[in-house]
């Protein structure tokens, strides 16, 4: 199993709970895989870089996860469908 550091926003027009519940999904969608999350932080709403979707700013979420592959294609896979999400970012950390 590889270590991967995985970043997504999620859309601010929302409410809170469906922020949350969309977090969770992704999450579920992780372990679902048999991904185990090692770390996990919710950085809050955040500013842009540059304007996405015509949103401004989004909640910024970091999971650090040990996966298979298999388990991260699932989840770039979900996460190109999901709408509720701006961006994402996934990165393999060597050791």
């Amino acid at each position: 199993m590889n270590k991967y550091e995985i970043m997504f926003i999620v859309r601010p027009d929302m409410e809170e709970a469906e922020i949350k519940k969309t977090a969770e999904n992704m999450k579920k969608v992780l372990t679902d895989n048999q991904a185990k999350i090692v770390e996990e932080k919710t950085m809050g709403q955040r500013e842009l870089a540059y304007e996405i979707k015509k949103f401004k700013t989004g909640y910024y979420y970091l999971f650090v996860v040990e996966a298979a592959k298999e388990a991260i294609k699932e989840f770039d896979r979900i996460v190109r469908i999901n709408e509720n999400l701006l961006r994402h970012l996934i990165v393999k950390i060597e050791d």
